[in-house]
């Protein structure tokens, strides 16, 4: 295993700053995993995020900046109770174990492809509608979950890239808030979520269900360009009279088809 030296570091701090964000909205919520990526990605931006580098170099920086970080929080949520001292401890700790697998995988990456005789596959997190910018926002993740993904999060040029999978189940899932245009409720969706095994990884939450949507694996095509589509889970419809496909959208107020998915 390598681990980019680059790469965000999701401290306890962020997880809980994850957790006291959700609960503020209220009724609004946007169903987090409450696992602090959120946060993460907002301390990248900020530029207040350490990374794996800074955790593996020189330790009394990092324990400053550490701390730092902390009291940023603290200052805007004064019940946050985190223990400085015990986390760096446990940290120090996490640092010796993954100091030699960290490495310069940008560079590493970069060989392995210019090098003809390898091929390379590569999984984006996520999918395309969770997208930070081109999904269902701001019932989204905070990352780019698209091909781009694929240049922005490991280095990679554009031209390197080859084939473009596109994996989709044969139905629709979903996890947390967000519209659901093909949503269904009900007996059907408890057999659907049963027999599809659809809880959350994550969080174990049962999956929103609901049946193909055509739109939006157009518009995943439109972005990602596909050289393939990969249809997933087809046995799971085996025992459903009726198989259903969300063909268009429809302006509720014109009845005339959308031409472009809604933002």
């Amino acid at each position: 295993m390598r681990i980019s030296e680059n790469a965000h570091i999701v401290f306890d701090v962020h997880r809980r700053v994850d957790e006291l964000e959700e609960e503020a909205r209220g009724q609004h919520l946007i169903g987090t995993t409450k696992r602090g990526i959120g946060p993460t990605y907002a301390s990248k931006a900020s530029r207040r995020g350490l990374r794996v580098g800074d955790l593996v170099g020189d330790w009394n920086t990092f324990c400053e900046h550490y701390e730092l970080l902390v009291n940023y929080y603290q200052s805007y949520f004064p019940n946050l109770d985190i223990d400085i001292k015990r986390s760096l401890e446990e940290l120090a700790e996490i640092r010796v174990r993954l100091k030699p697998m960290v490495q310069n995988t940008t560079f590493l990456v970069n060989k392995l492809v210019k090098d003809k005789s390898n091929r390379l596959l590569v999984e984006c997190a996520q999918s395309t509608m969770l997208d930070i910018d081109f999904g269902t926002y701001p019932y989204v993740t905070a990352s780019n979950c698209s091909v781009g993904g694929a240049c922005t999060g490991l280095g990679l040029p554009p031209s390197s890239i080859g084939d473009v999978y596109g994996v989709a189940k044969v139905y629709t899932t979903r996890v947390g808030s967000g519209l659901f245009p093909t949503e269904i409720t009900g007996e059907l969706a408890a057999k659907l979520q049963s027999i599809g095994r659809e809880f959350g990884v994550t969080t174990g939450r049962k999956r929103r269900v609901g049946w193909f949507d055509a739109v939006v694996l157009r518009y995943s095509h439109m972005i990602n360009n596909f050289t393939a589509i990969a249809l997933t889970k087809l046995d799971v419809l085996d025992d459903f009279d009726e198989i259903k496909i969300g063909k268009d959208y429809v302006d509720p107020e014109t009845g005339e088809i959308l031409q472009c998915f809604p933002s």
